[in-house]
């Protein structure tokens, strides 16, 4: 029997997948790679510990127990030769749509002599969906040709880029090759801060729909996901954001018994915008100028002596002096 691995993009989708008896070994692909730094590093080992501090420092974790997740996922890519076929199976939204970057990069600069490679990648949330339409998703199957890996790994370098110039060309490059990389692109370019009040699209959002009224915090992500095209932001990296609001010394958002989100909020809690929140969602105050920002998307380190924004109506980043 021919040996198989099938890469996706999360422990979700393997349970539907072996009930489609989908044939071969499964290697779940966990990072939440939208979050935190992704800078360049000499080594896939290397940026594997930078990510599990990150993820442990989020509180989403032990440590040696994500630590120990990755070294696992990293030695089975490392032992690509001990199969005869690799299928990587993923959907369109931001989330996959970088951790392909990362997987088909890494094919890249480790190529494959006997072992096929392949890619099923469509608008379907692998997640979501019966065993009998996972079955049938192998209508899309792909093989990964150079043009995937060679713009896999142009986009991958511009992502994990100091300066977020590179990731921004992207959009004026031809990426068709991977359909659903240039929405990608401009989504993350989304999460930088607005221009306008300084707040990420994602944050806006959640504010407006606090300030519409929604004060349960499992509504307000469930509302939230329902304004994303392709949905691709987990609740834990929501909570996030929206913790940095109700930690702040001038804070945007308030708790109902103080403190911040946990990652299982009660049914109980309530969320309310403040003042200060509402004047930054109109655009009265920029979130920008009352926090001292320090933040990573993919390798650009946002801070007050680099901090760059988006302007939704041009379409374009600004670098601030």
């Amino acid at each position: 029997m021919e040996k198989i691995l099938n890469i996706t993009n999360g422990d979700a989708t393997v349970p539907i997948m072996k009930e489609a008896n989908i044939p071969g070994e499964f290697l779940p692909w966990r990072d939440v790679l939208h979050d935190g730094p992704v800078p360049q590093t000499d080594s896939l080992d290397a940026l594997s510990q930078i990510r599990a501090q990150f993820i442990f420092d989020q509180g989403w974790g032990p440590l040696e127990e994500i630590k120990q997740g990755f070294i696992e996922r990293d030695t089975t890519l490392k032992s690509l030769k001990d199969y005869e076929k690799i299928v990587l199976w993923f959907e369109h939204d931001l989330y996959d749509q970088l951790q392909i970057l990362q997987i088909l990069d890494w094919f890249s600069q480790n190529r494959l002599v006997q072992t096929r490679l392949s890619m099923i990648c469509t608008n379907q949330y692998l997640g979501m969906i019966s065993p009998e339409k996972m079955t049938g998703l192998f209508k899309y199957e792909e093989p990964v040709t150079d043009h995937h890996l060679a713009l896999s790994k142009n986009a991958w370098s511009a992502f994990r880029s100091s300066s977020p110039e590179k990731w921004f060309d992207l959009l004026k490059t031809d990426t068709s090759t991977l359909p659903f990389l240039s929405d990608a692109v401009l989504r993350l370019l989304e999460e930088y801060p607005s221009c306008t009040n300084g707040l990420s699209l994602t944050a806006q959002k959640a504010l407006d729909i606090i300030s519409g009224g929604e004060k349960n915090p499992g509504k307000v992500f469930k509302r939230y996901q329902t304004t994303e095209e392709k949905m691709f932001m987990g609740d834990y990296s929501f909570w996030a954001i929206l913790n940095e609001f109700i930690a702040a010394p001038d804070p945007l958002l308030e708790l109902s018994g103080g403190g911040t989100l946990p990652l299982a909020p009660k049914p109980d809690l309530e969320l309310t915008i403040t003042q200060t929140g509402k004047s930054v969602l109109s655009g009265q105050k920029n979130w920008m100028e009352l926090t001292n920002i320090d933040h990573w998307i993919g390798g650009v380190h946002l801070t007050p002596d680099n901090l760059w924004c988006w302007d939704a109506a041009m379409q374009t980043l600004v670098e601030k002096s």
